[in-house]
């Protein structure tokens, strides 16, 4: 994006053809502006104004929010939603249920990175908005599987909201944007269990307000839903006032790939012409073993955190006769909006001066010590009861959640990250129905076995830190 900044900067020669004394360079920068295009004005306009873009960033940071609160709202009342539809012949079926209709809630990851591509892919999307709704309004496990899918698949935003924050503003203004994106998922990280939590089942939880006879009263899980597809219109709404960066060239889409193409083309060739295929480039990417390393570690790390979120969810509200704390939905929204706030907290004042001095991997070390050592008491939590039970598993679930902030690159990063997202959920409800089955009888009660094994990924990720398979100085070089 720098380079079609710089090349649009430069006048046009009044005649071209007149161009003697004029440089390639200058020739270059001519072909490369045009008029109509709305990058090329969207460049223009970031070369000569030179404050921070509010109201674009409050656009993107709603849209951002918005995006993140579906799959955040369902885990407190998941496991009710499973049980009211009766797929399970067992009770202790509910939870292979459960992670198979997160699995197919996929997000499709993306590199497009322009307003065209958010309108139709975001939530906020008239087709998500129904999707959304209809989910709420589910009947049957197949209509919820279905439209959650629909819902995922059309949702694949993380990786383009992440591109455009970067391409909307200045190059000094980058930092700020990516940091609101990060900022609004930590928000959603609170806002998306009190929805779910507070909102769910409301005929039981506020008879006062809401009748058994009444929509909300039929369709239990249907508030909660109708609410996200609400904010997610005012989204959708929000979003019309964003810039195209797309360059429009012609009938040519030049995307972002033609600016690597370009610099390595004038870097290896005479005229800077030659080009480098998608192929190749991806090549390089997959030879690159400092960026694989990250990518691989971080997907891990993402595994583990998705993984943990379905298995307490899931754990939190099950019978005390399978050793759960048999919470309500409400109780697992608190408990998971308090960890959000920890999150939230620990990215905008901790985290920036920790990664400042000691840079993203080395703390992240100890807290992935520290994520380990807070999990193994949780099967021990089912002996407690009341406001004990609640105040100790929020301060745990606090400490757990606030290990979720980890370096993230983009493109392959959302690609990799969708998919271990995917399989979590499932791998999770299928361990935690296998546990209540076999409670007794192994060398490990079944709820221990359960948090032993993400503690398990834990620890290989943790090993993955260190050489020879993660060279700290090398990818923090080309981070």
């Amino acid at each position: 994006m720098e380079s079609h900044i710089s090349e649009a900067s430069a006048s046009p020669s009044p005649h071209p053809r007149n161009a003697g004394n004029e440089s390639p360079k200058a020739e270059e920068t001519e072909k490369h502006f045009h008029e109509g295009c709305p990058g090329c004005r969207l460049d223009e306009r970031n070369k000569t104004n030179t404050g921070i873009p509010y109201l674009n960033f409050v656009y993107i940071w709603i849209i951002c929010l918005t995006s993140s609160l579906p799959i955040q709202s369902l885990f407190p009342y998941l496991y009710f939603m499973m049980g009211d539809f009766k797929i399970a012949k067992k009770e202790q079926d509910i939870g292979f249920y459960a992670g198979f209709g997160q699995l197919i809630s996929l997000q499709e990851p993306s590199v497009l990175c322009h307003r065209a591509y958010l309108l139709t892919s975001m939530d906020g999307s008239p087709a998500l908005i129904v999707f959304n709704t209809l989910f709420g309004l589910s009947t049957s496990y197949w209509m919820a599987i279905a439209t959650r899918g629909l819902l995922g698949l059309l949702c694949g935003i993380l990786g383009p909201i992440k591109a455009y924050a970067t391409e909307v503003c200045r190059k000094e203004h980058q930092a700020l944007g990516m940091s609101l994106v990060t900022s609004s998922r930590a928000i959603a990280l609170v806002a998306g269990p009190a929805i779910g939590g507070f909102l769910a089942q409301p005929a039981e939880k506020y008879p006062n307000i809401f009748s058994k006879g009444s929509i909300f009263g039929r369709f239990p899980y249907f508030l909660p839903a109708f609410v996200i597809s609400m904010l997610a219109a005012g989204s959708c709404i929000a979003c019309i006032w964003l810039p195209e960066t797309l360059h429009l060239h012609g009938n040519e889409k030049i995307e972002a790939i033609d600016e690597v193409e370009a610099q390595v083309g004038d870097s290896n060739s005479e005229g800077g012409k030659a080009k480098v295929s998608g192929y190749t480039s991806t090549k390089k990417l997959l030879k690159n073993w400092q960026l694989m390393s990250a990518l691989i570690l971080y997907c891990i790390f993402c595994l583990r955190d998705t993984a943990y979120l379905e298995a307490f969810s899931l754990w939190a509200v099950s019978s005390r006769k399978f050793r759960g704390l048999s919470l309500t939905s409400q109780d697992v929204g608190i408990v998971l909006a308090v960890s959000g706030i920890g999150v939230l907290a620990y990215q905008l004042a901790v985290y920036p001066f920790i990664a400042k001095y000691f840079g993203p991997i080395r703390p992240l070390r100890p807290a992935v010590v520290l994520s380990i050592l807070v999990l193994v008491p949780y099967p021990f939590m089912a002996s407690l009861k009341g406001l004990e039970l609640k105040m100790l598993i929020s301060i745990a679930s606090l400490f757990e959640n606030t290990q979720e902030q980890r370096g993230v690159a983009n493109g392959i990063s959302v690609t990799l990250m969708s998919l271990f997202k995917g399989v979590a959920p499932a791998a999770a409800g299928i361990l935690f129905s296998w546990t209540q089955k076999h409670m007794t009888g192994l060398l490990l009660p079944g709820e221990q076995i359960l948090f032993l094994v993400i503690n398990s990924v834990s620890i290989i990720g943790l090993i993955l830190t260190f050489k020879p398979f993660f060279s700290m100085s090398d990818a923090l070089k080309r981070s």
